[in-house]
């Protein structure tokens, strides 16, 4: 029986940043300059997870989290406090060279295109960089326009893109080198439906025809609905879940949304646990104050489970 394969393994790992208590004021900040005052912040706190190839995980947790933090030692750029990560079976920060080679990173809006070049410049750039082959770039370019026709894109300079079209193009670029591991940061932010639609259909189809391992952090609920398989959710540097999306909501499975239309105040929406409270009683205390003039019930979306996760109900 063949060991299964990790693309990624976190033991125990923990990251600690010292940072200077600073004091008010001019008079504060000449004191500064010279302070030895400083206090321990653990940004990330005794994480373990082990991540198959091919998976498509969303890492998610609020801002300061220690998202940021944890992909930044996956991908080499901070060394660990302690613990151990493995990443293609290399020590990240250690082999940060050979780890290069086998991912591909999207963060935010900094790219790595060449902002005055065309897109196909940029890519035949890419290709000596990574020392890639010719039948193997030819095959990637194939199989980029038949996910998303990037024809009209090959001969565009970056500048003159839409933000869509550069984060779609930064996309491309991350995968281009077929690595194992793609880490995408926010990938959709600001960008219209059409077009998110349009990178989420592109990241599923390289995930499937390379199985590429992709680590997702986001904030759109939409992305981690329609991409993620498996969601690890941390707050205060700690994970508080890791499971499939399916098992999550199975365990909020009595949550409802229920939306209401008031003859006065207009829509609003409620989250009920129906295991505690009645809908029809929620409704008829309503209509005691004013006329309720449409009703709509749903089951509760991801977004809502994942805010009830981080008020403490933890499955």
């Amino acid at each position: 029986m063949s060991e299964e394969k990790f693309a990624i393994e976190m033991s125990a790992v923990t990251k600690e940043f010292k940072v200077l208590n600073r004091h008010e004021g001019l008079k504060g900040s000449i004191r500064d300059l010279f302070s030895r005052d400083y206090k321990i912040v653990r940004a990330v706190d005794d994480i373990s997870i082990k991540i198959k190839s091919g998976e498509i995980v969303g890492y998610l947790g609020p801002n300061g989290a220690g998202k940021s933090t944890t992909i930044k030692m996956m991908t080499g750029v901070l060394e660990p406090s302690s613990g151990e990560i493995l990443v293609n079976g290399n020590t990240p920060y250690k082999n940060r060279v050979k780890n290069a080679e086998n991912i591909g990173v999207v963060f935010g809006q900094r790219s790595q295109l060449w902002w005055s070049l065309p897109l196909i410049e940029s890519f035949k750039l890419l290709k000596d960089i990574y020392m890639i082959p010719d039948a193997d770039y030819n095959q990637m370019l194939e199989l980029y326009q038949n996910l998303v026709d990037i024809e009209p894109l090959l001969h565009k300079s970056v500048r003159q893109m839409s933000l869509g079209q550069r984060t779609l193009s930064d996309i491309l670029a991350a995968f281009l080198h077929n690595p194992k591991i793609v880490f995408l940061d926010e990938p959709t932010i600001g960008l219209d439906v059409s077009m998110k639609a349009k990178i989420r259909n592109l990241i599923k189809g390289l995930n499937q025809e390379k199985n590429t391992t992709v680590i997702l952090t986001t904030h759109d609920m939409g992305d981690v609905d329609a991409l993620c398989q498996r969601i690890v959710i941390i707050d205060h540097g700690k994970m508080i879940y890791d499971n499939d999306i399916a098992h999550l909501k199975q365990y909020f499975g009595s949550y409802r949304t229920l939306h209401l239309r008031l003859a006065n105040s207009g829509w609003k929406e409620i989250l009920v646990d129906e295991s505690k409270t009645n809908v029809m009683s929620i409704i008829s205390e309503y209509q005691k104050s004013e006329p309720v003039k449409d009703i709509k019930l749903e089951d509760v979306s991801t977004e809502e489970v994942i805010k009830k996760i981080y008020e403490g109900a933890v499955a």
